[in-house]
C-alpha cells in the first residue's frame, strides 16, 4: 500500500467507500461497465462486518450458494472484480467529501484523496472499532490481533482469544485443529455466543478460563506471553497470538457531515440508489428506502442498480441496462483472466501520484 508520508492520489470514474460485500461488488460491475474504480475502507481487510466478525461463519441466505463461509464470499467478490484494477486504499477512513468541477474529491485520514466523477457509499452501519483490551496495546500488529481473517496465520502458535460472543467462539473451534493450543478466557460464567455454539466449545479441547480477565502482556519484538487474573490467582500463559474478541463499535462517522439525508441513523436514498447529492449514490445496510429488507444478497441487487444509473450519469447517451456477463467481451472493457489474489499483499494498491 503507499505510505502515508507519500499519499496518493488517484483519479478515477467511480470512488466506493467501504469494501464490505456490496461495495465490492460494486467494484466488479463498474469494471463490468467499463468505470475505472477505487475503494476506500478503515479495515486493513476487504470484507467489512463479514471479515471483522464472522469470517469462518456459514452464510446460508447468499443467491447462488447453499452455504459459504464469509471470508469465501469476501475472496470470490475481490476475485470476480480482480480483472478491472481496482485500486485499494485499505486502512484509512474518508474523512471528507468536496464537489469539485466535474466530480467528487474523496478526502481519506492519512492525506490520500481520490478523485472520482461519482460515488458509492458502500460503509454498512459505518465505520467498524474494534473495542481494545489495554493492556494489549503495546503489541497490536506484534501478535494481538482483533479478528482472524486467515485461520492459517496461526498454525502452531499458542492461541489466547478474549471475549464470550459469537465471534470469540467461532474462532477458538475453528483454530482447534490449526493452533498449538487454544484459550478462551471471558470474564463472565455464562456466553453470549449461541447455545449450540457454546456446547461444541465446551466439548472441543480448547482451555475455557471464565470469570477472568487477562491483565498483563509480556514479550519481546512480538507477543510471548499473557497474564491471567482469575479470582485471587494469576495465571500465565504462553501465546504467540492474542484474539481481542470484544466487539466493534459502530458508528457513519464523517459521512453523517457530508450534507447527504439521513433518517436514523441512516442514507435515505431513491429508487436509483441515489441521494440528495448529485452523483453520490448508497447501497447496502446503510442506505434506507421504503420496505428494505437488510439481506446481502439485497446489497448485491443495490450495487448493480447504483452503477447502472451511475454509468449513464457520467456517460450521457449510455443504456441503462448493461450487455450480458456472458459475452466474451462487454461494456467498454475486454476481460482478462482474473489473476489469482490470496492475501491482501494482492490486491492492487492505489498509486502514488
Amino acid at each position: 500500500m503507499t505510505s502515508p508520508t507519500n499519499p496518493a492520489e488517484v483519479t478515477v470514474d467511480l470512488a466506493i467507500v467501504g469494501a464490505g460485500p456490496a461495495g465490492l461488488y460494486a467494484a466488479y460491475y463498474a469494471g463490468f461497465r467499463g468505470l475505472s474504480t477505487a475503494v476506500v475502507d478503515a479495515l486493513d481487510e476487504p470484507g467489512g462486518q463479514v471479515s471483522a466478525m464472522y469470517p469462518e461463519k456459514l452464510l446460508y441466505d447468499v443467491a447462488g450458494h447453499p452455504g459459504i463461509k464469509g471470508r469465501d464470499l469476501v475472496d470470490n467478490l475481490v476475485q470476480q472484480a480482480a480483472p478491472f484494477d481496482t485500486a485499494y486504499l485499505l486502512g484509512r477512513t474518508a474523512v471528507g467529501l468536496t464537489p469539485r468541477d466535474k466530480g467528487w474529491a474523496l478526502a481519506a485520514d492519512d492525506g490520500s484523496r481520490v478523485d472520482a466523477g461519482a460515488v458509492v457509499i458502500a460503509a454498512g452501519l459505518g465505520r467498524f472499532v474494534p473495542r481494545k483490551l489495554p493492556c494489549s496495546l503495546p503489541y497490536e500488529g506484534r501478535g494481538v490481533a482483533y479478528h482472524v481473517p486467515r485461520l492459517e496465520a496461526h498454525a502452531g502458535r499458542d492461541v489466547v482469544i478474549v471475549g464470550g460472543g459469537d465471534s470469540a467462539v467461532d474462532w477458538a473451534l475453528a483454530l482447534v485443529p490449526i493452533a498449538r493450543s487454544v484459550t478462551l478466557v471471558h470474564r463472565r460464567a455464562a456466553f453470549r455466543a449461541h447455545e449450540y455454539s457454546v456446547r461444541q466449545l465446551h466439548a472441543a479441547p480448547v482451555r475455557v478460563i471464565s470469570d477472568a480477565q487477562v491483565v498483563a502482556c509480556h514479550g519481546g519484538d512480538r507477543l510471548e506471553q499473557v497474564d491471567v487474573r482469575c479470582g485471587d490467582e494469576v495465571l500465565t500463559l504462553s501465546a504467540q497470538a492474542l484474539i481481542a474478541a470484544l466487539g466493534f463499535t459502530s458508528g457513519l462517522g464523517p459521512v453523517a457531515e457530508w450534507g447527504i439525508d439521513l433518517e436514523q441513523r441512516r442514507i435515505r436514498v431513491d429508487q436509483s440508489m441515489r441521494t440528495n447529492l448529485p452523483q453520490v449514490y448508497a447501497v447496502g445496510d446503510g442506505c434506507t428506502y421504503p420496505g428494505r429488507v437488510p439481506l446481502i444478497t439485497v446489497g448485491f441487487g443495490e450495487a448493480g442498480t447504483a452503477v447502472n444509473h451511475g454509468a449513464v450519469a457520467l456517460r450521457p447517451g449510455e443504456r441503462l441496462a448493461p450487455e450480458h456477463s456472458s459475452d466474451a467481451s462487454y461494456g467498454r472493457a475486454t476481460v482478462p483472466a482474473a489473476p489469482l489474489v490470496r492475501s491482501v499483499s494482492d490486491l492492487p494498491a492505489a498509486a502514488a501520484a
